[in-house]
């Protein structure tokens, strides 16, 4: 099926991407965060994906339980242990039981905690979709980053193919989102096997290195929609380079408002931040 192009380049107003939900104001990539994201007005929201060992698409950053959580058994992820709370060795009814809301995290204590689990995928569209339509907004956008690594194959996660086949079924049982979604991986694996299996649906390459972008796009073997460059390594001729062929620039993760300013300033396409609350703010000043 035709799956619309993203917001073109240069479009009117840069898009707020809610990091995690809001992970400065939430804890990540929980219910929570996501329905509070939309409260705030993003204009998409940029989430985590791994796998369980029953095939359910969980939203959680890492493929482990971190120490911002709790297990089945209420206690503590001890520091040093966390690979040992696998999730793609775990069922999902043993997910849902682990609290990953309650534990305060020491970088962002503007958090309001909350008991929260890991959701699935499918849950959070639903809601997501179901709350945009209470609040009278615009659809929401989904930016979802598939979380994989060659040395996790097998161990964390199964190879891009089938991690990418199963994210989409996922995709495919809601599909009026499908125009709204764009995938993220650093893995190129996984991008590449996107384009294999649905042409159409947009991607976006992370990048975290100064490797120059044409480098990682000869690597990648095609030109990605979207850059997702680590927000220090944007520059005025990176920016203008990316829009002389038609790809958009998304930086991660903008936290401060100076770096707000300087971002915007060069004419990025959208931000992925911590806080929308303080880029919707600056926004809304011109």
């Amino acid at each position: 099926m035709p799956i619309p192009a993203p917001r073109s380049v240069g479009s009117p107003r840069p898009e707020i991407h809610g990091h995690r939900g809001c992970r400065g104001l939430r804890p990540e990539n929980t219910m929570p965060a996501f329905l509070h994201a939309l409260a705030l007005g993003v204009d998409v929201l940029e989430m985590d994906v791994v796998l369980s060992a029953d095939g359910e698409v969980v939203v959680s950053h890492e493929p482990w339980l971190s120490g911002l959580c709790r297990d089945a058994q209420g206690q503590p992820v001890a520091a040093g242990t966390e690979q040992q709370h696998n999730i793609y060795r775990m069922s999902y009814a043993e997910i849902r039981r682990c609290d990953c809301g309650l534990t305060p995290h020491p970088e962002f204590p503007r958090q309001l905690l909350a008991a929260a689990c890991k959701p699935l995928l499918r849950d959070v569209i639903r809601a997501a979709e179901q709350f945009s339509q209470q609040l009278g907004r615009p659809a929401v956008g989904y930016s979802i980053e598939v979380k994989s690594t060659p040395e996790g194959d097998g161990v964390f996660h199964p190879k891009p193919a089938v991690f990418v086949r199963k994210v989409l079924a996922v995709l495919f049982e809601t599909e009026q989102i499908l125009s709204r979604v764009t995938l993220l991986a650093f893995d190129k694996r996984v991008l590449q096997a996107a384009r294999q299996q649905l042409l159409e649906l947009p991607v976006c390459m992370l990048v975290e290195d100064e490797i120059p972008y044409a480098e990682h796009a000869a690597a990648l073997g095609f030109a990605p929609d979207v850059y997702g460059p680590h927000h220090p390594l944007v520059t005025a001729t990176l920016v203008a380079a990316l829009h002389a062929q038609g790809i958009r620039i998304v930086p991660w993760t903008v936290n401060k408002t100076e770096d707000m300013q300087r971002l915007l300033q060069l004419g990025v396409d959208g931000l992925t931040t911590d806080y929308p609350d303080v880029l919707r703010s600056l926004l809304s000043q011109g």
